[in-house]
């Protein structure tokens, strides 16, 4: 893989951003002590979650789909 070292620097830095908020997390998971959750709690994160990625990947490629066929372009009045 090519990359330049400041590449490199700003993947090991959100790498060890995501590896401190999760353990931050599961440390505060724990602190609140005994909890469970229903399986139905379970479903309902799961479908949370889901959704929340498909909004996002939905969202993104609109996004990538309007730049591509020029919807975003400046109008031209010349024509």
């Amino acid at each position: 893989m090519k990359g330049s070292i400041f590449t490199w620097i700003a993947g090991a830095i959100g790498i060890a951003v995501l590896v401190a908020v999760v353990v931050a997390m599961v440390r505060l998971w724990n602190a609140l002590g005994p909890s469970e959750i229903s399986p139905t709690g379970w479903v309902a994160l799961a479908l949370g979650i889901v959704v929340t990625l498909a909004l996002g990947v939905g969202l993104v490629a609109a996004m990538l789909i309007s730049h591509h066929r020029g919807y975003d372009d400046n109008p031209r009045y010349d024509c």
